[in-house]
Parts: C-alpha cells; structure tokens; sequence
C-alpha cells in the first residue's frame, strides 16, 4: 500500500504541472495523456482512505442536490 500512495503522490504533482500550463500551449494528444494521466490518480486513490473520504462527500453533495431540486 505504501507503493501506491507515493505513486498516486508523483502522478497528483504531475497532474498539477500540466494543468498549470496555458490551455493554449495543449495539443489534442497533449490532453488524452493528461487524461490517462488523471485516470490512473483516481484508480490508484479510490481503495485508499482518502479515496473513500472523497467518494463519501461526494456521495452527501449529489444526495443534497437531487433533494434540494425535488418539491
């Protein structure tokens, strides 16, 4: 497990780095690895606590939501 959360950590900085670079800059092959890239974070942090944690709030945002738009 130790493994995976430091590769989710070195995918999650380079996420940031090219998402900080002007859209402009992007070639359309630019984006689908950042794509793959953002794919792969979200597999290797949802077993992980942190990952549940997101999923759970995430979860209560939507439950809110569709309650809110329901008369």
């Amino acid at each position: 497990m130790l493994l995976t959360i430091n590769v989710a950590v070195l995918l999650a900085v380079i996420i940031v780095v090219r998402l900080r670079r002007r859209t402009e800059a992007r070639s359309r092959s630019d984006e689908k690895l950042t794509v793959v890239i953002v794919l792969v974070f979200g597999v290797l942090v949802a077993p992980t606590a942190f990952g549940q944690g997101i999923l759970d709030v995430v979860g209560q945002l939507a439950d809110a939501m569709t309650q809110s738009g329901s008369p």
